[in-house]
């Protein structure tokens, strides 16, 4: 059974660069066909996805984030680690990180999320 597992700081400053890491247990994040995402929660409101990178190592972004954001990864801890520069309070929400099998499909599994807070 694969499982998920947000990791980072909780609290960020305004203008700094949030990092989170996701490690994955259970399944390679090598194995195709999946994708593992990053997706957010700002408080009262819905979820955002931010990108993903596929089992080859393909990273794509939410077009609003793209000059933003990037995902790498480290195939020998079996991690995708998140990094969304210049970051605003109202960038304060819930992180997850989750997997789906791609062509349209639904997240099969997400990691519990954590909370970062972006405030000076």
């Amino acid at each position: 059974q694969v499982q998920l597992q947000e990791s980072g700081p909780g609290l960020v400053k305004p203008s700094q660069t949030l990092s989170l890491t996701c490690t994955v247990s259970g399944g390679s994040i090598t194995a195709n066909p999946y994708f593992w995402s990053w997706i957010r929660q700002p408080p009262g409101k819905g979820l955002e996805w931010i990108g993903y990178i596929s089992f080859s190592g393909r990273a794509y972004f939410s077009p609003s984030l793209k000059s933003r954001a990037s995902i790498s990864r480290d195939t020998s801890k079996n991690q995708f680690t998140l990094q969304l520069s210049s970051v605003t309070p109202e960038e304060t929400a819930v992180y997850f990180c989750a997997r789906d099998r791609g062509t349209g499909a639904a997240f099969d599994t997400w990691g519990q999320g954590t909370l970062v807070t972006v405030s000076s």
